[in-house]
């Protein structure tokens, strides 16, 4: 079939398999470009691999130091009339150009919220990969199954205590409009932190350490975003807020668990991109079309796998790790320079849906959404016929 994408607000509904593998290969030429981490870890285990910074996470892990890789993740595969999931095809062009260069590298698909696929990962890792050294924990999901209770929860992002009101780029209009959120109650916040917070990265640690899967030393790191003033009353003082916090909560148990093992959780906090997750976020398409324009005039923008590279160099695998007096590592800090964000928020009132395109760099943010699903790239023919079914084996 020929492939054109699909758009319905903030999803793309059809993904290219070739457009997906021009993605990856990208991601993998720009690591083996980077200096070579001198300690890189050699056993990875990424949960939420498939797309973001979990699939530039295991990219660099894999490509730049030479790790074998175990990817979990719940992807679509095609059928004939329907195009799979965009993370279904990265996963199959990481395996393609894993196996390529002789790396190991496995996949699970499934729900990793589920008791069921964390014991099929634990038994895969017993069997052929020995001792996991760095578990990447970069789940984003909408909802979760409770592994314990069978109760499916969905979170939801709203504000807490009152509501919310400010200005939103509608991308399927292309309009600039007002959006109202309504606070949310208790019973949400509390879902919200039972999908995004912890739990389920404490219970992963707790199943592997249970297992003898983890070597001496091992680390684990889970992401956040912590943003600035424009984006606190959505994402920082709001139902997300209270999950990421959780999950900073969880990191210093888990430091705990692991002390005995000489191990360390970790949080690492990236900058705003385009993803899948975030584009779903009220006032996130507009602060990031803005975010873009000022960063790339000052020269200091970065997609996902230049933060992994740097997450990993000058976070995770360095003496001298740039962490803040909490101990979570600081990927985020050219966003939040006082003087990125005074041009960020001089610029946010000035902008209507007639000047979108001058005020903002609305352009690269939508040329970033559409290559998240394969869409976009120069090197890919999208009028030619190709098939939508890909082999995997996950």
């Amino acid at each position: 079939m020929v492939i054109k994408p699909k758009v319905r607000g903030f999803i793309c509904t059809n993904a290219h398999p070739k457009g997906c593998a021009a993605n990856v290969q990208r991601q993998i030429e720009y690591v083996k470009q980077q200096p070579k981490l001198d300690n890189a870890p050699k056993n990875v285990l990424v949960i939420g691999s498939s797309t973001g910074y979990g699939l530039a996470s295991r990219i660099m892990a894999a490509f730049n130091g030479g790790a074998s890789t175990l990817g979990v993740f719940f992807e679509k595969p095609a059928s004939e009339k329907k195009t799979g999931s965009a993370g279904w095809y990265n996963s199959a062009a990481f395996q393609h150009a894993a196996e390529a260069e002789g790396l190991w590298s496995k996949n699970i698909n499934g729900d990793a919220f589920s008791d069921e696929c964390k014991q099929q990962t634990i038994d895969l890792i017993k069997a052929e990969m020995g001792k996991i050294d760095l578990v990447v924990y970069s789940l984003a999901s909408p909802r979760r199954k409770h592994p314990k209770t069978g109760e499916l929860i969905s979170s939801t992002l709203k504000p807490i205590e009152q509501a919310y009101t400010a200005k939103n780029l509608n991308t399927d209009k292309l309009l600039i409009e007002d959006v109202t959120i309504e606070p949310a109650n208790q019973e949400e916040i509390d879902s919200t932190v039972a999908v995004m917070g912890g739990e389920d990265w404490e219970m992963w640690i707790d199943a592997l350490k249970d297992a003898d899967v983890l070597a001496d030393g091992v680390k684990t790191v889970a992401y956040t975003y912590i943003g600035d003033k424009l984006t606190w009353p959505i994402y920082g003082d709001a139902t997300i807020g209270k999950a990421k916090e959780h999950l900073y909560q969880t990191s210093l148990k888990l430091n705990e668990t692991l002390a005995d093992k000489g191990g360390e959780a970790s949080i690492g906090v990236l900058k705003a991109l385009v993803t899948q997750a975030s584009s779903a976020i009220p006032i996130m398409p507009l602060y990031i079309s803005l975010l873009y324009k000022v960063m790339k005039e000052e020269g200091t923008h970065e997609g996902c796998i230049e933060q992994a590279y740097r997450l990993f160099a000058q976070g995770l695998y360095t003496n001298e790790p740039l962490k803040d007096p909490e101990g979570r590592y600081r990927m985020d800090l050219p966003e939040l320079k006082p003087e990125t964000q005074a041009k960020v928020e001089a610029l946010w009132p000035q902008v209507t849906s007639e000047n979108i395109f001058e005020l903002t760099d609305y352009k690269s943010y939508n040329e970033d959404f559409l290559k998240l699903f394969g869409f976009g790239f120069e090197e890919v023919d999208y009028d030619e016929d190709v098939s939508p079914v890909v082999e995997l084996d996950a």
